[in-house]
């Protein structure tokens, strides 16, 4: 499998990503005329995404339909924490709390969860600002 920063450093391929967190399950077809490719290039690049498990793909006759899965890009996050200062901030706040290891694994998942959500809430602020 492909290292997943080698994956998502292809500015197509975040492209892609983009359209499917923001679509949901589209067709090839939608990827293609959302962003002015060619069939395949698209399918190149899917390609890529699948054997990443950037994405996973369901059959309906001749047609595919992808759907982003997210999952795999939880390695890139906790790589990219340190560098914005969040980590550093949380150590100290654990300190603090006297949070045993146990309390601190809880409360990262809690944080990541209730990033997720806010990333989701402005995407949909976002679409109803085109709207």
């Amino acid at each position: 499998m492909a290292d997943i920063f080698d994956v998502v450093a292809d500015p197509t391929r975040r492209e892609i990503l983009q359209v499917l967190r923001d679509s949901g399950e589209v067709s090839v077809s939608h990827i293609v005329q959302a962003l002015e490719l060619s069939q395949p290039t698209v399918s190149k690049h899917l390609k890529v995404l699948r054997d990443a498990a950037l994405v996973t793909v369901r059959e309906e006759g001749q047609h595919r339909y992808y759907t982003l899965d997210a999952a795999p890009l939880e390695e890139l996050d906790d790589w990219l924490l340190p560098f914005i200062g969040v980590v550093e901030d949380v150590e100290s706040l654990y300190r603090s709390a006297g949070l045993s290891e146990g309390a601190k694994g809880f409360a990262e998942s809690v944080g990541k969860v209730a990033a997720g959500a806010g990333v989701r809430v402005a995407g949909l602020v976002d679409k109803v600002k085109k709207h």
